[in-house]
């Protein structure tokens, strides 16, 4: 089995995925600059024999090269950038970093160190805000309406250039919204530290209309190993359950009953929680469907599962 480089590893996708190829019999090399992942999210990887890290920023060729120190990297997966979509409405140069040049720094090594198969974490905010209109990977013209969304499909286009010189294999994953432990960013992390600051009442940005497709860490985990084991030249695959989501209000209601059910749900105005955000959209994973995989829970059971899941982790 050889070793995989997993750049932006120390987060919630990241130790997921080191888990389960290190259940595979793979060894793991972690890299994260641990501005969104964590030394605790690692937990007891750090223990692991087949599993290392090392703190790197991964928008640095130069750093990457010096601190991968020797050859035998076969696989990179690369997950590293920045999860925080208001920041980089906020300040271009958050996404522009972490999000882009992450991509172009990993590609230059890649090139420098003849390493062949590049798995990345794209996203659905590469479509932009296509309303009601069922959402395939061919769709177009390509839209996005943040800068995330923006330097993720940026990122792609480098990747097919580069698959085109040097590469033998690239995937692409385009994630709708992923849930469950150990979470670090998103909307059910986010109601329940507004239950813990004010115990009364939990706001929420928008109207509670949004309406989103949720997929389970584990589903996802599986997926991204599924679409691997493929070994496609160039593969691109919208990854989420089958079904057209769950709104905010929803998973307000849900949290709100777990956490605190005495508290007021208090809704902003407008369907968008912020700029940037797309309020619905519609995904179909017919695709990966057609390749013989099949998610095991849909949005709503997703949702009850990683709430649950993650107030056993803050109680914790």
């Amino acid at each position: 089995m050889g070793l995989h480089l997993i750049a932006g590893g120390a987060g919630f996708i990241g130790v997921n995925l080191a888990r389960a190829l290190l259940d595979e019999g793979h060894e793991v090399l972690v890299f994260d600059d641990l501005s969104r992942g964590s030394y605790a999210a690692m937990g007891s990887l750090l223990q692991h024999n087949g599993f290392s890290f090392r703190q790197v920023d991964c928008s640095s060729p130069e750093m990457i090269d010096t601190i991968l120190d020797k050859d035998g990297v076969e696989e990179i997966w690369h997950l590293a950038a920045n999860s925080d979509i208001p920041a980089g409405v906020a300040d271009y140069r958050v996404d522009l970093r972490q999000t882009f040049m992450t991509t172009v720094a990993l590609l230059d090594v890649m090139k420098r160190r003849n390493i062949k198969i590049l798995h990345f974490a794209s996203s659905s905010a590469i479509y932009g805000d296509l309303g009601d209109t069922l959402i395939h990977e061919d769709i177009g013209p390509l839209q996005p309406i943040s800068n995330y969304g923006a330097m993720k499909l940026a990122s792609e286009a480098q990747i097919r250039a580069a698959k085109e010189a040097y590469l033998d294999h690239a995937s692409i994953f385009r994630f709708p919204n992923v849930i469950g432990v150990p979470a670090t960013h998103g909307v059910i992390l986010d109601f329940v530290g507004k239950l813990k600051h004010t115990p009364d009442t939990l706001e929420v940005l928008g109207d509670g209309t949004q309406q989103k497709a949720y997929l389970h860490i584990a589903d996802l985990v599986r997926a991204m190993l599924h679409i691997r084991a493929m070994r496609g030249a160039y593969s691109v695959f919208n990854i989420g359950p089958t079904d057209d989501g769950i709104t905010v209000r929803e998973i307000a209601e849900r949290v709100r009953d777990r956490f605190r059910p005495d508290a007021k749900i208090q809704f902003g105005d407008g369907n968008r929680g912020w700029i940037g955000d797309v309020p619905k959209f519609r995904y179909s994973v017919q695709r990966l469907l057609d390749s013989g995989w099949q998610p095991t829970l849909g949005s709503y059971d997703a949702v009850y599962k990683a709430v649950d899941e993650i107030m056993t982790q803050e109680v914790g």
